[in-house]
């Protein structure tokens, strides 16, 4: 095992050159818009605290104990962490902007960065990462570089991620079936593959019947065999990219793409396969149950066999499930397995009145010295391979076989990037509301997402 562990952290510096290479795009960067200038080296005597935003919730107490050394070596600076759910995080970041309220650092997403960029909201950290020698180099692969603008820089890098199917060992026992069998599983949009038939036979009505059988009585589930995220919205990240992407589609041409697929036909026939799951087959549960009351609390009640979900939640479905869990390889489709891989980084809001103080947070807390903190509470696999390293010890300590997220991550095939590009606010408010409308069954993929495709694109002409 500890071979295992010393073998896949070796090679994750190959996987995300690698990874990186084959998702290049570049385009011109836009104007900052007035965006300040970086500050210029400041003191920090008389007392500051700086506001610091994540919405991670099982994060925040690593964070919390980095703010607690950072402070011992930073006596005069103070960071204070307010933490806000995913819903509401957004808006809230760019209301204070609007407002002049906003923290002055944030947790920041590769989907959301380029808005915040384009309207001069984010400080180009590049010049001070120059000045301090900042080693960009330190962080796995090139994970600093997706935040990049040509000359711009606009945060530091402080985790990595990939999906993994997420799984009640007690029904997979009940039902007779061999854990070590997923990481097998097949997929397709026709019949669902393997994949499909094992949802199926894990899926139970009250009579005991499974999905499989002409008694099962759809409308009378007790056991699903696998709760979907939800609907997702443009990305999809833990609801369905995996299977659409394994199927031949790609979101777009890469970073800075200007143009979507979601009116691809392998995109069509995913989502469609992915809605009638519960509108035909009645083997996950409907919608309106999901967004009631979460796809991970579903799971973690025992309502379902299997779920899908990011590394970052590891640690959170360790603490809640009441049974044993365990996690496994995403199903392989006609093109392979494919998983989503994203990084998240920390950004500095232009309107900060502590500019300094605050990047000497941005850059304690990408350090080695934070990030192996991080790795140690063991919820997420940071940017640094000495934090990943704690990250699989704190696992291993607790017996959990994190591997399925670790081996994705290895191998260039499977990964791919979470789309970066502009105007994501409104493509999100254009695909959101069409996914949810197929999910209900209140229109067909095949008619929604043409029409919302081209929406999309028009944003960019």
């Amino acid at each position: 095992m500890q071979y295992r562990i010393h073998k896949i952290l070796g090679s994750i510096t190959v996987m995300a050159s690698l990874l990186l290479a084959a998702c290049g795009g570049g385009a011109t960067a836009p104007d900052n818009g007035g965006a300040a200038a970086p500050p210029e080296p400041g003191s920090t005597d008389g007392g500051v605290t700086i506001r610091y935003a994540l919405w991670d919730a099982n994060q925040q107490p690593a964070y919390e104990a980095c703010a607690a050394s950072f402070h011992e070596q930073n006596p005069n600076i103070t960071v204070k962490i307010e933490q806000v759910g995913w819903d509401d995080y957004w808006s809230n970041i760019q209301t204070g902007m609007v407002g002049g309220t906003a923290p002055d650092v944030f947790t920041n997403h590769l989907a959301k960065y380029p808005e915040f960029a384009s309207k001069g909201q984010l400080v180009d950290i590049q010049t001070l990462v120059e000045r301090d020698g900042v080693d960009t180099s330190q962080y796995i692969g090139r994970l600093a570089d997706l935040w990049q603008r040509e000359d711009k820089r606009y945060g530091l890098p402080k985790d990595w991620d990939t999906i993994a199917i997420v799984y009640n060992k007690d029904m997979f026992q009940q039902a007779g079936i061999d854990e070590a069998s997923l990481n097998d599983l097949t997929w397709n949009p026709q019949d669902g593959g393997s994949f499909g038939e094992l949802i199926k036979k894990l899926t139970l009505d009250a009579n005991g019947n499974n999905a499989l059988s002409s008694d099962f009585d759809k409308s009378n589930v007790v056991q699903y065999g696998f709760i979907p995220q939800g609907a997702g919205d443009a990305y999809g990240q833990t609801e369905w990219s995996m299977f659409a992407v394994s199927n031949g589609w790609q979101f777009n041409e890469g970073p800075w793409a200007t143009s979507y697929n979601y009116g691809d036909p392998k995109f069509v026939e995913t989502i469609q396969w992915y809605a009638n799951l519960n509108l035909e087959e009645g083997i996950a549960p409907p919608l309106a149950d999901i967004e009631s009351l979460e796809a991970n609390t579903l799971f973690s009640s025992g309502k379902g066999a299997m779920t899908t979900d990011g590394s970052w939640m590891i640690g959170q479905y360790i603490k809640d499930a009441i049974f044993p869990i365990g996690f496994a390889l995403l199903p392989q489709g006609p093109e392979g397995r494919k998983s989503m891989f994203n990084g998240l980084a920390d950004s500095i809001w232009t309107g900060s009145s502590q500019q300094e103080e605050a990047w000497q947070w941005v850059q304690f807390a990408a350090s080695p010295e934070c990030q192996n903190i991080v790795g140690s509470f063991g919820v997420v696999f940071p940017a640094i391979q000495t934090g990943v390293d704690a990250a699989l010890q704190a696992y291993q300590e607790r017996g959990v076989d994190v591997t399925a997220f670790t081996e994705q991550a290895l191998d260039p095939d499977v990964t791919f990037l979470f789309p970066i590009a502009d105007h994501a606010s409104e493509i999100v408010a254009i695909m959101e509301p069409v996914m949810d409308s197929i999910m209900l069954g209140q229109a067909t993929a095949a008619d929604a997402l043409p029409l919302a495709n081209q929406e999309v694109n028009t944003l960019f002409q």
